[in-house]
């Protein structure tokens, strides 16, 4: 029975950002499901942000494919005094233009770019962009247009050149520029899924599970599937202080408070303030750290309050339950875990952590840290050496399953069980994307595309 029961928690302790709390699953528009954050090698004096939402998109989904919300409010925010209150972020909304409602074609002709706009797209999307700095809010851009969904040959033809048309420099102040991005990309979260909700199994760890089967490669559930991001890339004079290079950031998405449906057109009125319903900064911590009794508390909570949340980290649930089900442990850290809270919550010292930091739960990253060249990223990030790697911010590349569970097992420099085995070999056996990693900018993979696509997880 107490076995049954440790395996029975792990469904709500593992798992990707997607669909991580029982309220946002019901809203997978306003799902916020990664935060990439890093200084990327063709642009080094920027820090580049992708948040994504909208998680684990059939690229078949017709007719209604998928779009941003135009009721959510995307946000992306920087801390970069360390005081876990955000002082710079950039806010989007959408607005959905049906150019012919009599049909119920999402592409009435092959989908082409001019003046400005995609010509033979139906249901298109343009967006603006607020930006609040230091309390003070201002439109910097207004009417950008989002690539089409990359339906097929028919319908988005030449679709890498189409997307591009959906890359915006926007000018912040007189002569300072960002770019930006909001579209359809590939699912680039490789993840097995599968393996983990099946009661905590590690497919290349099958034959030490308490419950035995064959070992196998990992298998990532996110083949096949796609996401919509949003790419911006900021010079970072805009957001770092003077004598302090790391900044602090997550992304959230919000809604109104009240929302009244009309019985007959189910037209949808929104009044209120709006209220956060997800945040993420750090993979997986919703997943991974937090109960399920308190997931829908902390997606609508501030990192300066997450002190509430101190005891999921400093004794994690996980801690117990990976020596339960994997009994080849000998070694196990013991709580309090501050290796943890140093790596989630504090930033690392003298990598990257703030001064004056105070903890909280948001995606670090130290802008002064030379990146490293794409041929050469190791998906293991810090733990191969690679200073610009997670946990100091986040690349497309980094291997953050691995990563985390290997820092739960205490395998990091900072933990009880450096060195350990397999504490240092954890990791679900997912290796790479399905689809190539772009080295310019939106970075993101281009879109599987809807006609011929397959999830192949033979």
């Amino acid at each position: 029975m107490a076995m049954a029961l440790m395996l029975s928690m792990v469904a709500s302790a593992v798992g990707s950002s997607h669909r991580e709390a029982p309220f946002i699953a019901g809203d997978p528009r306003a799902d916020n499901t990664d935060v990439y954050a890093f200084v990327s090698p063709d642009a080094p004096n920027a820090v580049t942000v992708v948040a994504n939402y909208i998680p684990l998109q059939e690229p078949a989904g017709g007719p209604n494919f998928y779009n941003f919300s135009d009721d959510v409010n995307y946000v992306i925010e920087f801390d970069n005094n360390g005081d876990a209150v955000e002082d710079i972020r950039y806010e989007f909304r959408f607005r959905t233009t049906v150019v012919d409602p009599s049909t119920f074609l999402y592409v009435t002709s092959p989908v082409t770019f001019a003046n400005g706009r995609y010509q033979g797209l139906n249901v298109a999307q343009t967006y603006s962009i607020t930006e609040v700095r230091d309390g003070q809010r201002r439109t910097i851009a207004n009417n950008l247009v989002v690539p089409p969904n990359n339906v097929g040959p028919r319908s988005t033809p030449n679709y890498e050149a189409l997307a591009a048309k959906g890359i915006h420099q926007v000018q912040m102040r007189p002569g300072v520029m960002m770019r930006v991005f909001a579209g359809q990309r590939d699912e680039a979260f490789p993840v097995d899924l599968g393996s983990i909700f099946d009661l905590g199994g590690l497919r290349p760890f099958n034959a030490a599970h308490i419950i035995p089967l064959p070992v196998e490669d990992g298998v990532n559930t996110t083949t096949g599937f796609n996401v919509h991001s949003i790419v911006i890339q900021v010079p970072k004079s805009q957001l770092v202080r003077a004598g302090d290079p790391v900044l602090g950031i997550n992304a959230n998405s919000e809604r109104r408070q009240v929302q009244v449906f009309d019985p007959v057109s189910l037209d949808v009125e929104t009044s209120g303030p709006w209220t956060q319903i997800s945040r993420l900064g750090h993979p997986l911590i919703n997943e991974v750290i937090i109960a399920l009794a308190d997931k829908d508390r902390f997606n609508r909570s501030q990192p300066a309050d997450d002190a509430q949340f101190l005891d999921y980290v400093t004794n994690p649930i996980l801690g117990e339950l990976i020596p339960a089900i994997y009994p080849v442990f000998t070694c196990f850290p013991e709580p309090p875990r501050n290796d943890l809270v140093t790596i989630y919550l504090t930033g690392i010292p003298g990598l990257n952590q703030p001064q004056n930091v105070k903890p909280a739960e948001l995606l670090r990253l130290n802008t002064s840290i030379a990146p490293t060249p794409f041929a050469a990223q190791d998906p293991l990030g810090l733990l191969a050496g690679q200073l610009d790697g997670f946990p100091n911010g986040r690349r497309l590349i980094d291997d953050v399953v691995d990563i985390s569970l290997q820092a739960i097992a205490g395998a990091t420099p900072l933990g009880d069980c450096e060195g350990e085995a397999p504490n240092n070999q954890l990791g679900d056996g997912v290796v790479g994307n399905d689809m190539p990693y772009l080295e310019s900018f939106p970075y993101m993979p281009t879109p599987h595309e809807g006609y011929s696509h397959e999830h192949d997880h033979s």
